[in-house]
């Protein structure tokens, strides 16, 4: 099946819509009440998979803490990661670190504008560039995140619709892009997307692309989260110290420690770890 032609007269009440429903509820967020790009950038990261109320507890910590790119990029990691404690997925903030250090000495300090450049930046992908270009400097990206997935879903595609692919989303995302203020097209299909997954259940679930994220609770990831606390409280510790406050078997700990040494966020040396 070819992909959905729209009409001039269902764009513009499609558009309508959602331009209602964000004049009426549109959410007010910090990095909402900014232009800064890097603020935004830093914002941007920091949302990738980590729910809205809790990006809102750290956001302006972060930034008191590392106002801008230069200040960031001169920051340890140690630091950086005391700072991002709370947000999860500890991988990120080294990539922002290291982001922050490519912004340094290849844009003099700048956030880079264009989805290409932003894109070959640690840690940001296509999506988060899109997002990054759209918000910091209002331009026409295209890009497909949870809320604006859910809500192309439920406007476009039929209940009996299973297996919906992201392609046939963005054909649609392109056709209904509001050109002259993409940023706020994309706030309002955002603030659509979640008060749809309030009242209408998930549509996502009928995506290609759904996966249900299995649970925290005793996962690989709040291990390593445990691991980073525990280098961060005391900043060189053993094995067997580590193993004392970690709960964890000693073969998973092992294989645990030896993806985040991988990752640049974890060394050992003689022995003995500590925040790379």
């Amino acid at each position: 099946m070819g992909p959905k032609i729209l009409k001039e007269e269902e764009i513009q009440a499609f558009q309508r819509d959602i331009y209602t429903y964000y004049e009426h509820h549109r959410r007010d967020l910090p990095w909402r009440n900014t232009r800064n790009p890097y603020h935004i950038l830093v914002s941007e990261i920091m949302l990738q998979q980590t729910q809205v109320e809790r990006v809102i507890e750290k956001y302006g910590e972060f930034i008191a803490a590392f106002p801008d790119v230069s200040s960031l990029a001169g920051a340890s990691l140690k630091d950086v990661l005391g700072v991002w404690q709370g947000l999860g997925y500890n991988r990120r903030a080294r990539a922002l670190l290291l982001a922050a250090g490519i912004m340094v000495t290849t844009y003099g300090g700048k956030v880079p504008a264009s989805v290409e450049e932003l894109s070959r930046l640690p840690g940001i992908g296509k999506t988060t560039a899109g997002e990054i270009v759209a918000f910091a400097f209002n331009l026409p990206a295209l890009f497909i995140e949870t809320n604006i997935r859910r809500v192309f879903i439920h406007h476009f595609f039929p209940v009996e619709s299973v297996a919906v692919k992201d392609r046939e989303i963005m054909s649609l995302v392109e056709a209904t892009l509001d050109r002259g203020h993409p940023r706020d097209w994309y706030y309002a299909l955002m603030d659509y997307g979640t008060m749809l997954a309030k009242v209408v259940g998930n549509p996502n679930r009928r995506s290609a692309h759904y996966k249900k994220q299995s649970s925290f609770a005793n996962s690989d990831r709040e291990i390593r989260g445990a691991i980073v606390r525990a280098l961060l409280k005391e900043p060189v510790l053993t094995r067997d110290e580590l193993q004392q406050r970690v709960d964890v078997e000693p073969a998973r700990m092992e294989r645990i420690l030896s993806g985040m040494m991988g990752e640049g966020l974890v060394r050992e040396d003689n022995g003995s770890y500590r925040i790379t």
